[in-house]
Formats: C-alpha cells, sequence, structure tokens
C-alpha cells in the first residue's frame, strides 16, 4: 500500500476522526428528519450524490481542519453508515474477504485466504457496534437485545451472521458474518488450489454419480460446507433433491430441488422447526437424495435411516478431526437421539449407510486440504472398518493415492 493511504488508514482509526464522523452522522440524521427525506427509497447513485454533497458544505460550515482526500473518507464512510453497514461495508464488499469477525468496538477481524488478520476499521462504541448489528437484522425480521441475546440467521445474499450482547457477552456486543460467495468454487479451482488432486477430484464426481453416500468431516472454518456445495452440483439433474440446513447455503443447479431451513423458536419458546422434524418430513416427500448441510443433533438416526432405506447418494457434514473421530461422533449423537442398541450394532447400521467420509482440514499455514478419502465397509460381521482410497502427506505436501494398495 501507497504512504498516503496508509496514512489515510491510521487517521480512520483515531478518536478524533470517529467523534468527527459520529457528528456528521447525527448533523445527516437530523437533516434528513427535518427535510422529511425519504432516502431509503433513492437510488445508491442519489444517495451517494446528496452525501457527498452534505459532507462538503459540513466541513466548509464547520470550518473543520481536514483535507480533500479525508473529505472523501467522511463522505463515505457517512454514506455507509446512512445505507449500509457502518465500519465494515467495504469489507462486506470485498470479494476476498470470508469473514468478518467484530469484538467490540475497537476489535474487528477479517479471514482472507484462511488466516485471520487485524482489520483497519473499527467502531465508536458498543451502541455503535449494536447500531450496525440491529441494520444488519433488521430485513429480516431478526433483532437482539437483553431478552433475546443470541441470534444466527442467513441474510438475504446468504451470508451467515451470529451475533451475541450482553449480558450474554461480557465485553460488550459481538458479530460474526461468514460471506456468502457470489461465485461457487469449482473442482478446477480446488485442483488448482492444491486443495485436492485431479485423481481425487475425479474419482468424487463418479463416486456422487453412483449414488454414493458421502459424510464431509472436519473441524470449523475447515470448508466442509463448501466441499458439501461442490460434492452437490454434481447430482444428476433428473433426480428430486430435498436439502435441510440450520442457514441455507447450498447452491444446487437443478429444478427439482426443495430447500428446507429450520426455524428458531418463538419469544415464548414455541414452534421451533429442527433438523429431524425436517429430515423426517424430506422422508415423506419422495426424495431420491436428502442433504443435510450438517449432523449436529438427534436427526442422525434420521439422517442414518434415509440412506439406508433407498436414498442412495445422501450427504452431509459432520465436526470431526478424521473419519475414526467422526464414527465415534455418530455414536454420540445417536446417544442423545436416545438409541438404545449396543454399541456394535449402531457401528453395523454406520457401516450399511455410510460408503465414504471425506475429511477435509485447514491447516496452520491457512490452505484447506483433502486430508483424506476414507471408504467405509464391514467384513460381513458387525465390524466397522475404515480404509484410506487417498491420503493427503503433510510431510511430502502430496495428495498420496492409495488405492492399489488396498
Amino acid at each position: 500500500m501507497s504512504a498516503p493511504h496508509d496514512q489515510m488508514m491510521r487517521f480512520r482509526l483515531t478518536d478524533q476522526y470517529q467523534q468527527l464522523k459520529s457528528a456528521l452522522h447525527r448533523h445527516l440524521i437530523s437533516l434528513i428528519e427535518d427535510r422529511n427525506l425519504e432516502i431509503d427509497l433513492w437510488e445508491p447513485l442519489r444517495v451517494e450524490r446528496f452525501v457527498s454533497e452534505q459532507v462538503k458544505l459540513y466541513v466548509m460550515q464547520q470550518r473543520l481542519p481536514v483535507n480533500q482526500r479525508e473529505t472523501e473518507a467522511l463522505a463515505t464512510d457517512a454514506r455507509d453508515e446512512l445505507m449500509g453497514y457502518g465500519p465494515i461495508q467495504g469489507l462486506v464488499d470485498d470479494d476476498s474477504v470470508n469473514d468478518i469477525v467484530v469484538n467490540g468496538p475497537n476489535k474487528v477481524f477479517i479471514e482472507r485466504a484462511g488466516k485471520l488478520s487485524v482489520a483497519p476499521v473499527r467502531f465508536v462504541n458498543d451502541a455503535h457496534v449494536l447500531r450496525v448489528i440491529q441494520r444488519i437484522l433488521a430485513p429480516i425480521g431478526r433483532r437482539v437485545d437483553e431478552s433475546t441475546p443470541m441470534v444466527d440467521a442467513r441474510l438475504a445474499d446468504g451470508s451467515r451472521v451470529n451475533a451475541i450482547v450482553p449480558p450474554i457477552a461480557l465485553d460488550g456486543p459481538c458479530l460474526s458474518i461468514r460471506k456468502f460467495r457470489r461465485q461457487p468454487l469449482t473442482g478446477a479451482d480446488l485442483v488448482k488450489s492444491d486443495t485436492l488432486s485431479q485423481a481425487e477430484l475425479d474419482y468424487l464426481h463418479e463416486r456422487v454419480r453412483k449414488r454414493a453416500n458421502l459424510i464431509i468431516v472436519g473441524g470449523t472454518g475447515s470448508g466442509k460446507t463448501t466441499f458439501l456445495n461442490l460434492l452437490s452440483r454434481w447430482i444428476p439433474v433428473t433426480e428430486r433433491v430435498i436439502t435441510v440446513e440450520d442457514a441455507a447455503e447450498l447452491r444446487l443447479e437443478h429444478d427439482h430441488v426443495v430447500r428446507l431451513e429450520t426455524r428458531p423458536p418463538n419469544l415464548e419458546g414455541q414452534r421451533a422447526v429442527t433438523a429431524r422434524d425436517l429430515v423426517r418430513n424430506a422422508l415423506r416427500m419422495r426424495p431420491d437424495r436428502i442433504i443435510v448441510g450438517e449432523v449436529r443433533g438427534d436427526e442422525v438416526m434420521d439422517m442414518l435411516q434415509a440412506m439406508n432405506t433407498g436414498h442412495d447418494g445422501s450427504m452431509t457434514t459432520l465436526h470431526a478431526n478424521a473419519p475414526k473421530e467422526a464414527v465415534h461422533r455418530l455414536e454420540l449423537l445417536a446417544g442423545f437421539a436416545g438409541y438404545a442398541g449396543s454399541e456394535a450394532n449402531f457401528r453395523a447400521q454406520v457401516a450399511s449407510a455410510v460408503n465414504l467420509f471425506v475429511h477435509v482440514s485447514r491447516l496452520v499455514t491457512g490452505a484447506r486440504k483433502v486430508m483424506s478419502i476414507t471408504e467405509v465397509y464391514s467384513d460381513g460381521t458387525e465390524a466397522l472398518l475404515l480404509r484410506d482410497l487417498f491420503r493427503y502427506d503433510i510431510d511430502t505436501e502430496q495428495h498420496l493415492d492409495l488405492r492399489a494398495a488396498t
């Protein structure tokens, strides 16, 4: 970055600039209310011209010691405060930013290419953060306050937002936005970035077409949903697909897709619609395949039942750090769902239902990799056996094809 740009960024982080921006925002709000202007109905270009003119006029009238570059920055920030998401609007507009995390007014972080860094923006105070959170949630009919201090929702563009405020958040309101990619990653993109090899891509493509049941496993931020989105795009368009998600993120290029989304309880704690409710209902909707965004609760038994009863080619994701751990995780969730059978019987059910575990991970470098593609099978007993078909070797940084050795 250039020296003037760096200097401008530092100036925008000062208390002096924040106070000036806050005073300007109040001035514009007062002006809009006095003139009864409905700028929410204006075209973006008209809003931009109006704000720019009023900011220049305000700077002149108040005889503020700011130059042209700083005046333009004030106009941009003022427009974002009026019509956008305030200090983080530029980060929302930046396609290279995947995640935005706000830990109070002075701690804003972004993730690019798998790495977290400090963002060169800040809020004035906690009230400013809360005002932006409410602006983000208002169009989708959600809000946070002391009585409802947590919210997890999907924005109109598909981005996921989570907000938590005092008294639950002890250090002030916090906001997390996982942005929705305008252009979904393709298989070629993932091969080019060395997320997986061409051989792995071809193998998974074939198995999806042949209706293998897959579970994608990985930790938080490893790319499970992104990978599920890729695999689901290979489903033939002639098949009827039902998707079940907490926050709808999958984009299937099919004519015959029914998307179902869970619903949180209302203020009285009633009328929630859970993933288990939706999976059970999906079984009655004549699906060829069922895709669950993530198995995390008692819907696990219904998902395994679907895979075992003629809905081949179904897929889901699971929070686990390895295929073996995924099996233990499934057992744990089954226990929560009320499963009372033996461990051996449950593992036999998993072996019958699941064909492949695909393990994805985010390395310390920030790179995301397919760590293994693991076959699930049984030797005719009640045992559940795992066999790696592909594995990523961290030491040699190579994707190994192990099929010849099996």
